[in-house]
């Protein structure tokens, strides 16, 4: 057995997106850029506009505010955390929740039911158990007994939401890791929004979101990692206009026993790492929250009934499928227009396919 990974692959990806999408204008005095960590990753924030450093200094401030309140309501790894005291609630008592919070559990709850069970925000316990989560096990596969145990502990359907009220009907762990990221970009966009800027790229540990243009009147671009455990190259490149992108992918996170490649997406459905060949998938939507839920949830279904339910729900997905000449791409309908060279009318013609 060889512990092969443990990396995520958001960070590969926000690096390739950032060298595209701001190397051209780098020295321009109208980019204005700041970071910082968060989330046990970091945010990047690149903002386009006549502002002097008081200003960059202002929004970096309100970038931190906004992301240190989602951690507050959304970490598991804080007690005190909105969610963890959720977690820490007795059952089949009503709890209130912030409208943030009430918020995320209605979209993942929402997105979980139109995705067949796919996105599960209470995976958590199968996650750790494949030493995935917080607390990191020895790289080797548990037993069925042990897989049937943590099964019976995930259920999103046991979170009965009304409004701002939320009961637990079973003891549920909810992780919010699947899409509170995409969330943070989002309430950091508000943020910005808020303090005028219409011009900019917010990344939160490879979930991203742009708006407006670079100097010069240029379009953010956004590079599509190629999926490669060991080497780091683009894929594609997507111009998504005023919208967010989100990838997930197994090509780094994974361990290895007996030859076997054990991958850290776990699918919900069956408390096991996923074994098809889809190894990355990218979605664009207006908010990040959704671009996140969804790109999981389609990495976790593969690339047949990932594409179905993508043309099914419009989404605009891009998959990359491992196959034994190397890769092959495709894309959903709603995607086509994203890619420069890809054909935009006919959902037959712009769900194409290229072999490398």
């Amino acid at each position: 057995m060889s512990r092969v990974a443990r990396r995520l692959a958001g960070p590969a990806l926000m690096g390739l997106a950032l060298l595209v999408a701001g190397c051209e204008n780098s020295s321009n005095p109208e980019l204005h850029r700041f970071a910082g960590p968060i989330f046990g990753t970091g945010f990047h924030v690149s903002v386009v506009g006549d502002l002097d450093a008081d200003e960059v200094a202002d929004l970096k401030q309100a970038s931190i505010e906004a992301l240190n309140k989602v951690d507050l309501q959304m970490s598991t790894y804080k007690d005190t955390s909105e969610l963890s005291m959720l977690n820490q609630a007795p059952l089949d008592t009503p709890i209130t929740l912030s409208d943030d919070l009430a918020q995320v559990l209605s979209e993942a709850q929402d997105i979980g039911k139109r995705s067949d069970g796919a996105f599960d925000v209470t995976v958590g316990p199968a996650v750790n158990l494949w030493g995935f989560g917080p607390d990191p096990r020895a790289d080797k596969a548990p037993s069925d007994a042990e897989i049937a145990e943590a099964l019976a502990r995930v259920d999103h359907l046991a979170l009965e939401l009304d409004g701002n009220t939320v009961i637990k009907r079973k003891p549920v762990y909810t992780d919010l890791s699947g899409i509170a990221k995409g969330f943070g970009v989002d309430r950091v966009a508000d943020a910005l929004e808020s303090h005028g800027i219409e011009n900019y790229l917010v990344e939160v540990g490879g979930e991203i979101r742009v708006k407006g243009e670079k100097p010069g009147g240029k379009p953010w671009r956004i590079a599509i990692e190629a999926p490669k455990s060991f080497e780091r190259s683009v894929q594609r490149i997507i111009d998504p206009g005023n919208a967010a992108v989100a990838t997930s992918g197994d090509y780094r996170n994974y361990f290895e026993q007996d030859g076997v490649r054990y991958s850290h997406t776990i699918d919900p459905r069956t408390g096991r790492p996923i074994q098809h060949r889809l190894a990355s998938v990218t979605v664009i939507t207006p908010n990040c929250s959704t671009a996140d839920a969804w790109a999981t949830a389609l990495n976790v279904l593969g690339a047949d009934k990932a594409m179905a339910t993508a043309k099914r729900e419009n989404i605009a997905a891009y998959f990359i499928v491992k196959t034994k000449d190397g890769f092959e791409q495709s894309w959903s309908p709603a995607f086509a227009p994203y890619l420069k060279d890809a054909p935009v009318a006919g959902a037959d013609k712009s769900a194409g396919k290229t072999v490398h």
